[in-house]
């Protein structure tokens, strides 16, 4: 945030056309020029070598003595004249200028001289970790001031957020999606508000907040108000966005070019992807690093690292966007204290996150896009100290590396590392993603014929008609007494009756005793009667094989068969078997467990 070494020197002001800006898939980009809408600082105006000479008030001052800061850094030195005049600021700097500390000192110091107990500021930042740090950065500055403030993200409740709103904290330090969330509540409003600040641009463009942006200003109110907009690099949309926001700016251009800071030392380590870890591992064995902020490429492989890491009883955490609020804060408080020594982050981390004496960052994936690499490697060496930045790159990412090299118009060093053997075979780091998509397929597609399978029989051994024709006949060939039969189902074993497969609503049926009667068509009101009567066929059909007779004995009987014969002829082979089963299960003794009927 602050420089404690002295450095009066002065960068060009102005913005060139051909000034490098986001690089996508070749090399840099070029950044749109800015003189056509926006005034540079006069190159004459002598530059403050102190914060005292900046006229703050009192307890500002105060405050920065106590954190030990005297000399202010050149975009500092630059943009806080301004900002107290009230001119709209367009600042582009290089990560780790102190940008943080370039806005809120102005702002304080004009908050002090007016009314508080109101909300009059709002800073908008791309990510959770940088809205967190810049509350910190605010809490140590305003220790002598009534200046309040808050960071509004998403991840954690929104009931001390809507208190803060109903309060009136003085300075509101948000993400945009969390503020959207508010937004839609009347508590929310800010009709006060006189200063707007975007930190990061650049990043919220990368991560796709532009059209939340341009939603949270129509919520704002459409007064004069004084909006400084701070950015590491200035692409084309970027520059169109300040256009609508800003009033007769004034552009302060620290880097002509996107690049590292001067104090870091960057090297390469050629390595084979599947030996990176272990090269890794190896590194950390360097007395000389201390800490480490280790860089992937996606979520999944920061997770693989740090689960490597801790299996080799390597303090280490993980820091991404599956991880929730509290795991992230708690990782990032971790690595700070020095409870671990390596931190794992995906770019997510790669932009606000002041680490102080952060030694090495190493890239153990080289990243895509150009302006990535160099805003991880900017998490060392900040406020003009010394670091070192590592990259890891295999074969394949040669591509990626020389539009970084292209960029920063430098060649970088490629090391081994002494006493490594890289032709050591080590267990492959990731499965591709090609594999994991083809084992997911097989083992639903595994799931899917065992469903089949199972779906192919109905419950008690029947066929089911939606079986495929290969199944119906094995079953059909099968012998009764084989198929599965249904757990709570029993058949009777005097008094069945042989039914054609089809089940038609008209057919004969030949009883035990050699009768043959006509069933008839019956409805589905008539199943109690049927059941009984079903019953009684039964016990009548049992008597009669008992005593060898050709005939029933009583006239009843052959009505009873009758409508027994009519209750197995019904238009659904579900509603034989529920007649069966209530005419055999009529007269035995009732089960501890009820079951209800089976649905088809």
């Amino acid at each position: 945030m602050f420089s404690r070494s002295s450095n009066d020197s002065r960068s060009s002001s102005r913005f060139s056309p051909n000034s490098a800006g986001r690089g996508q898939s070749s090399a840099a980009a070029t950044q749109a020029p800015l003189n056509t809408f926006a005034s540079t600082a006069p190159d004459n105006t002598p530059l403050a070598k102190t914060f005292a000479e900046f006229g703050l008030h009192h307890s500002l001052t105060r405050a920065i003595s106590e954190l030990g800061f005297e000399v202010p850094t050149p975009i500092q030195a630059q943009s806080i004249p301004i900002a107290l005049q009230g001119r709209d600021l367009l600042a582009c700097a290089m990560t780790g200028s102190g940008k943080t500390a370039a806005f809120l000192l102005p702002i304080m110091n004009r908050l002090l001289e007016s009314e508080l107990k109101t909300t009059r500021v709002l800073v908008m930042t791309p990510t959770r970790e940088l809205a967190a740090q810049i509350a910190d950065h605010l809490k140590d500055l305003a220790r002598h001031t009534p200046i309040r403030g808050i960071a509004i993200f998403g991840g954690v409740g929104m009931g001390p957020q809507q208190t803060a709103f109903q309060r009136g904290v003085e300075i509101i330090i948000a993400t945009p999606g969390r503020l959207l969330d508010h937004f839609q509540y009347p508590y929310s409003k800010l009709p006060n508000l006189d200063y707007l600040v975007l930190d990061e641009a650049d990043r919220m463009l990368d991560m796709g907040f532009l059209p939340d942006i341009r939603r949270v200003l129509r919520h704002l109110p459409a007064t004069r108000r004084q909006t400084l907009f701070f950015s590491a690099t200035m692409p084309a949309p970027i520059v169109e966005l300040s256009r609508e926001m800003l009033r007769d700016p004034i552009a302060i251009n620290i880097e002509r070019r996107a690049a590292p800071a001067t104090g870091v030392s960057q090297s390469l380590y050629p390595v084979s992807e599947e030996l990176k870890s272990q090269l890794f591992l190896e590194l950390l064995k360097d007395p000389k690093i201390k800490n480490v902020l280790a860089f992937t490429r996606t979520k999944h492989r920061a997770n693989r690292l740090a689960d490597f890491l801790i299996r080799n009883r390597i303090p280490c955490d993980r820091i991404h966007g599956n991880r929730s609020q509290g795991q992230r804060t708690d990782a990032l408080a971790g690595f700070k204290s020095g409870r671990f020594k390596v931190l794992v982050a995906t770019d997510i981390a790669a932009r606000g996150i002041d680490i102080e004496a952060l030694s090495h960052v190493i890239n153990f994936d080289v990243p895509h896009i150009v302006e990535d690499y160099i805003h991880r490697v900017g998490r060392t060496a900040r406020a003009e100290m010394v670091g070192d930045a590592l990259t890891f790159v295999a074969p394949a990412e040669e591509s990626d590396l020389r539009q970084i090299e292209r960029h920063i118009n430098k060649s970088l060093p490629r090391l081994t590392l002494p006493g490594f053997d890289y032709r050591q075979k080590a267990e492959r780091f990731e499965v591709p993603l090609a594999d994991r998509i083809a084992a997911i397929r097989a083992r639903k597609s595994e799931e899917r014929a065992r469903s089949r399978a199972k779906s192919d029989r109905k419950p008690g051994g029947r066929i089911s008609m939606h079986a495929s024709p290969e199944t119906r006949e094995h079953d059909q060939k099968m012998p009764s007494r084989n198929r599965p039969q249904s757990g709570n189902s029993s058949r009777s074993s005097h008094g069945s009756s042989h039914v054609s497969a089809h089940g038609s609503n008209h057919g004969v049926t030949r009883n035990d005793a050699g009768h043959t009667s006509h069933a008839s068509h019956t409805s589905q009101n008539s199943r109690p009667t049927q059941a009984a009567n079903s019953s009684q066929s039964s016990t009548s059909s049992n008597s009669q094989n008992q005593a060898n007779l050709p005939k029933p004995s009583h006239p009843s009987q052959n009505a009873n068969a009758s409508h027994s014969s009519t209750s197995q002829h019904s238009s659904h082979t579900s509603q034989r078997n529920d007649s069966n089963r209530r005419s055999e299960n009529a007269g035995a003794p009732q089960r501890s467990r009820s079951l209800p009927p089976r649905a088809f």
